[in-house]
């Protein structure tokens, strides 16, 4: 203590200094909130104001009440296990340093963890199949229809039907319209329609996204052939003059127009979803056949045309794509136009649900960003 003069002797300095060196354990943490899970608790916290000394924090105790059960760690939050469902806990908090362990904060709000329980919405993507393109200067085929939404009402106890659709053939040399509409795809009562197929000789045929259209200026098909909305598909493109065939429409853009006797049209572009985790393009159109240049496959898994230099392409399996048409056979094209590609249907909804009781078709099961995610690559079902 100071003098009467109000200055420290150097001896009071010393006393002063040793005390505050003293050996001692740190205050109480700040509690701050539980949270309940499945036969646990998370519990957050805050430092104490004081370390104590030597200052240096070990770690932190948890425990619960009733019970005694702890959890220990070196920060915010930590999780307490053990717990019994049903039963209400609160929790303190301790902070422990060389010395020893201090005192426990306040209790924590009350929390009692549950078993989880099934879900009762869903996200959902549905993609249907895509269609073929036709051959010999033949339009492309239509993407398969695409329809995602969250908010999806399921029910516990009852199985959900899963349908994933093919996609259309392509056509061949000597029969350059047999190629054929992609088939539909559905997740209960959401169903999206498969795409149109290109043509050769006249307009494409409606679907999901319309098939684009063939020779001597034919139309492209129609799209969103279910009447959704927001829609599920968009028109094909018309064939330019003779021998440029029209691009499939797609799931997010219609169909290019052939354009004269230059070049294809190319298919439209697709929609991009995340459901997976991963940003990924669905339902692009394929593009249109020419004996000049063949239209490219709209991103999302549209195939591309054919001519006689030019390599064309398949839609891509799962993604909806439609499949390309091919260049004139009597200018050295491509002898068969392209197939569509094969349907998908994904879904996902908050991993704090639990798993599904039962699945059919194997789909891939996935855990990740908060999500539980089941895609399907053939038909099944699933029951929460």
């Amino acid at each position: 203590m100071p003098n009467f003069s109000g200055l420290w002797t150097s001896r009071q300095q010393l006393q002063a200094i040793a005390a505050s060196l003293w050996f001692s354990r740190p205050s109480a943490p700040t509690i701050g909130t539980a949270t309940g899970g499945n036969t646990s608790a998370s519990v957050t916290f805050t430092a104490p104001s004081s370390s104590g000394y030597p200052a240096i924090i070990a770690g932190y105790t948890v425990t619960s009440s009733p019970g005694g059960l702890t959890g220990t760690g070196a920060t915010s939050p930590i999780t307490v296990s053990g717990l019994t469902n049903g039963t209400a806990y609160t929790f303190t908090v301790t902070a422990t340093n060389a010395t020893g362990t201090g005192p426990a904060s306040a209790a924590s709000n009350s929390v009692t963890p549950a078993a989880p329980t099934a879900p009762s919405t869903v996200e959902y993507l549905v993609v249907a199949g895509g269609a073929g393109g036709a051959a010999d200067d033949g339009g492309g085929g239509g993407a398969g229809g695409l329809r995602t939404a969250s908010g999806f009402a399921v029910s516990a106890g009852s199985a959900i039907t899963v349908t994933v659709g093919a996609g259309g053939n392509g056509a061949t040399r000597g029969s350059p319209e047999s190629n054929s509409n992609g088939s539909n795809s559905a997740f209960s009562t959401i169903s999206a329609s498969g795409g149109g197929a290109g043509r050769r000789g006249g307009g494409g045929l409606s679907g999901g996204s319309g098939g684009g259209g063939g020779y001597s200026t034919g139309p492209g098909g129609s799209g969103n052939s279910g009447g959704y909305s927001p829609v599920e598909g968009y028109a094909g493109g018309a064939c330019g003059s003779y021998t440029n065939g029209g691009g499939g429409g797609g799931a997010g853009a219609v169909g290019q127009n052939g354009v004269g006797s230059t070049d294809a049209g190319a298919g439209g572009v697709g929609v991009q979803s995340s459901i997976t985790g991963t940003a990924t393009y669905y339902a692009g159109g394929g593009g249109g056949g020419s004996r000049a240049a063949g239209g490219a496959g709209g991103n999302g898994g549209g195939g591309s045309g054919r001519t006689t230099a030019q390599t064309g392409s398949a839609g891509t399996a799962n993604t909806g794509g439609g499949g390309g048409g091919s260049g004139d056979t009597n200018y050295g094209g491509q002898n068969d136009s392209w197939a569509g590609g094969s349907g998908v249907v994904i879904i996902r909804y908050s991993d704090t649900y639990q798993a599904a009781s039962a699945t059919t078709g194997s789909p891939t099961i996935t855990v990740t960003g908060g999500y539980r995610i089941y895609k399907w690559t053939s038909s099944g079902s699933i029951t929460f």
